[in-house]
């Protein structure tokens, strides 16, 4: 196993204290190369992650991020169920006041998805 592959594979998201704590600020993270697999075909399913939060006591520190994200490139897991793994192990670890995961899949077999789970819950009610 290779260095980088030693990383991806211990990979755990590390809380950093929150620099600014006496004010509120949005922090909007890319990730434009997000990879997994399908699991039913094992074909890889390549997205865009946005994570857009609003810090409490802790931000999230970069680099464990990154690979935290890489380590879903060899794992058979839905759109749906990477965003809310995502957006669960964030809440989890930082305690955000907001937070927002958006998943923009790209098209594969002429369908494109995007997955997205906020906290605070939109209060917004689609249309009937």
């Amino acid at each position: 196993m290779k260095y980088g592959e030693k990383a991806i594979a211990a990979a755990v998201l590390e809380p950093w204290p929150n620099p600014s704590p006496e004010r509120d600020y949005t922090i909007e993270i890319t990730f434009p190369e997000f990879t997994c697999l399908c699991p039913r075909s094992g074909y890889p399913d390549f997205a865009v992650i946005r994570i857009s939060y609003v810090p409490g006591e802790y931000i999230v520190e970069l680099k464990s991020l990154k690979l935290y994200l890489n380590s879903f490139r060899d794992r058979h897991i839905s759109h749906e169920e990477s965003v809310n793994v995502i957006f669960a192990e964030l809440m989890r670890v930082l305690s955000p006041k907001r937070l927002s995961v958006v998943g923009d899949f790209h098209p594969r077999g002429n369908v494109h998805t995007v997955v997205r789970v906020e906290w605070p819950q939109s209060l917004q009610q689609p249309p009937a």
